[in-house]
């Protein structure tokens, strides 16, 4: 991957967890982590930079609340089926896709901060 990354090798790095940059190295430190390395094993960038906050938590909230509650809909009225029904179903399943996504979800946020340079606002101070 080059400097001037596009948009499927931002999406590609993070769907599989891999350094912004040259699309190689690891972005965390373990496969069952959520924390970044210190710096990319195969280019050395130094991931100091990236801070994806709450946004991956969000996004996978937002989009698994959507998800799921079309479906538990759906099968409501399609099934009618008893409330324990959807408590075994919904729950592990939330769990799952959710715990799931973070991991991708939070790389692809660092692969897009890295790709449009994005940073803490500051405000500019004007000297007069």
């Amino acid at each position: 991957m080059s400097e001037d990354v596009g948009s499927a090798q931002v999406l590609r790095a993070g769907l599989i967890g891999r350094c912004p940059k040259c699309g190689e190295g690891h972005l965390f430190r373990g496969p069952f982590t959520l924390r970044l390395a210190d710096r990319c094993d195969r280019c050395g960038l130094d991931y100091a930079f990236a801070d994806s906050g709450d946004g991956p938590a969000v996004f996978v909230i937002i989009l698994l609340g959507f998800l799921l509650m079309g479906a538990a809909l759906f099968v409501e009225f399609k099934f009618s089926p008893a409330l324990w029904v959807h408590i075994v179903l919904w729950i592990p399943l939330a769990l799952i896709i959710g715990f799931g996504l973070l991991r991708p979800m939070k790389a692809t946020l660092i692969a897009l901060q890295y790709r449009n340079k994005a940073e803490e606002g500051r405000l500019e101070q004007h000297r007069h």
